[in-house]
């Protein structure tokens, strides 16, 4: 098992989701080798909620890290669920299109780029 996945899977097992009962993990990989979880956190009003990929970034960016390898993304389910829409932009923002996406099913760990799962994203450039 890749240790990033596991990292991933870790967090998982911290989720709260008394809502939506659907558990999720994440852990990024910095440039330097350094890894942060995050795992999904829901409140009543939902919107409020935070997803693993979001805390796991902020968690990185937090300590002093911009540049990103890649993320491993997990759920209880090992459905292959991929980063949300929000969350896609959220890392597009933070770590570009190169970024390895790493997701998991009965099968085994499956490689995606950012750039694949969310093609001509909205950017910095575009609000110029």
């Amino acid at each position: 098992m890749d240790d990033l996945m596991q990292a991933a899977r870790e967090a998982m097992d911290l989720a709260y989701v008394p809502y939506s009962e659907f558990p999720v993990g994440a852990a990024i990989e910095t440039a330097d080798g350094s890894v942060f979880a995050g795992t999904n956190m829901e409140v009543a009003n939902f919107s409020n909620s935070l997803h693993a990929e979001e805390v796991a970034i902020a968690r990185a960016r937090m300590a002093g890290h911009e540049s990103f390898a890649r993320i491993a993304v997990t759920s209880e389910r090992r459905n292959g669920v991929t980063p949300c829409g929000m969350c896609r932009q959220t890392l597009a923002e933070f770590a570009g299109e190169d970024l390895i996406v790493l997701t998991e099913d009965e099968d085994g760990i499956t490689s995606h780029t950012l750039g694949h799962l969310l093609p001509q994203a909205f950017s910095e450039e575009m609000m110029e």
